[in-house]
C-alpha cells in the first residue's frame, strides 16, 4: 500500500486548509486511517484517526477546528482544518492501518506517507 498525501501549503492564522491522502496498491486491507503531525523539533504526535466504518477519534488539541473523513470508494482520507494556528506548522503524515480501529499510537498503523508541509503564519 502506497500513501500519497498532499493540500500543505503556507496559510495565515484564522485560515482553513484541506489535506487529502490517497490510497494505492493493496488497498484492500485498509481499514483505519488518521493522520499525524511533526512540528520543527519535536516528535510526530497524532492529530485524528477514522475507523472503515466511520469512527472518528481527535487529539484534544485539534478538536472542534479539523475535521477527518473519508471516501472509501476513492481510497481517499480527508483533514480539513480551520481556525488553523501557528502550532499547526507542521509536516503532516497520513498512515494506514490493517486493522479496523481507531487509534492514536503511530506502531499501530502498517502504512505511511511521505508528509505534507502546513505552515501557518501568525
Amino acid at each position: 500500500v502506497q500513501l500519497q498525501a498532499s493540500g500543505g501549503g503556507l496559510v495565515q492564522a484564522g485560515d482553513s486548509l484541506t489535506l487529502s491522502c490517497v490510497a494505492s496498491g493493496r488497498t484492500y486491507s485498509v481499514y483505519g486511517m488518521g493522520w499525524f503531525r511533526q512540528a520543527p523539533g519535536k516528535e510526530r504526535e497524532f492529530v485524528a484517526t477514522i475507523s472503515w466504518r466511520i469512527t472518528t477519534y481527535y487529539a484534544d488539541s485539534v478538536k472542534d477546528r479539523f475535521t477527518i473523513s473519508r471516501d472509501n470508494a476513492k481510497n481517499t482520507v480527508y483533514l480539513q482544518m480551520h481556525s488553523l494556528k501557528p502550532e499547526d506548522t507542521a509536516v503532516y503524515y497520513c498512515a494506514a492501518a490493517n486493522t479496523n480501529w481507531v487509534s492514536t499510537r503511530q506502531c499501530d498503523y502498517d502504512y505511511w506517507g511521505q508528509g505534507t508541509l502546513v505552515t501557518v503564519s501568525s
